[in-house]
């Protein structure tokens, strides 16, 4: 893969998969404009790679804030790719017990804000004829889970944004896919008991967690020309959970 004269828009890229996607894209030549809320961490990466990043602060959920980074993104350089990567996991609670707040401020990050910015970016790639848009979504875009319903709702709806803009984009050129990341090594779990992380990569055929750098492979492969014939599509990186039916 080769980002030479890429630009490639990153939310939630302060740490975890987003970073992780950000350090693939610049090391096989590409600039980055780095979006999340933590303005110290975002800088520490402008220091290590210099004037091919571009820092733009800002919370997904408040909607100018994050129309705002977009548009810083835009004067750095035309927007190749975009990876909609920011999210939050969220409150766990019964449904009958699952309040409006928590509801709506998990929504804000985790579907509002994919729903503008790929309405913000995709126009400008229709009209240049070329683009390369990713959404992250979950094993919870693909099965059920109790006790997060709004999660599971909004990791769902990313399958149909990707699905819906994939059909709008394919004939000028844009594509649009949705990653599923299974159970991954990032500071999502932070705080998790140890037992607990020994339980969850026990549902994993390879035993294991998967690492940040392994969904920032995928990432930046769809994001790359090699995946010019790949649209519309869900793309599992799991360790084999969605695939495969394990007798335990």
């Amino acid at each position: 893969m080769n980002f030479t004269g890429k630009h490639i828009v990153i939310t939630g890229a302060s740490t975890g998969i987003g970073k992780a996607t950000a350090e693939k894209v610049l090391a096989l030549g590409g600039k980055v404009t780095v979006i999340a809320r933590s303005a110290d961490k975002l800088a520490a990466l402008k220091d290590a790679h210099g004037e091919a990043v571009n820092v733009a602060a800002a919370d997904v959920a408040d909607a100018a804030a994050q129309a705002a980074a977009l548009d810083s993104a835009a004067a750095f350089a035309p927007i190749n790719g975009l990876f909609c990567n920011a999210g939050t996991g969220g409150t766990f609670a019964p449904l009958e017990d699952y309040s409006d707040e928590n509801y709506d401020s998990l929504m804000a990050v985790n579907q509002h804000a994919h729903f503008r910015a790929v309405r913000q970016v995709i126009g400008a790639m229709k009209q240049r004829g070329k683009g390369s848009i990713v959404i992250t979504g979950s094993l919870a875009s693909e099965r059920g889970m109790a006790m997060n319903v709004a999660y599971v709702m909004s990791k769902h709806a990313m399958l149909g944004l990707s699905r819906a803009a994939a059909l709008e984009g394919a004939a000028h050129g844009v594509r649009v896919n949705c990653i599923v990341p299974g159970f991954i090594d990032t500071p999502l779990m932070d705080g998790i008991p140890p037992d607990q992380l020994e339980h969850l990569s026990g549902n994993v055929p390879q035993n294991r967690l998967g690492s940040s750098e392994e969904i920032a492979n995928v990432a930046a492969f769809l994001l790359s020309d090699e995946a010019s014939h790949v649209t519309g599509q869900s793309w599992a990186v799991d360790g084999g959970i969605l695939g495969t039916l394990a007798v335990r």
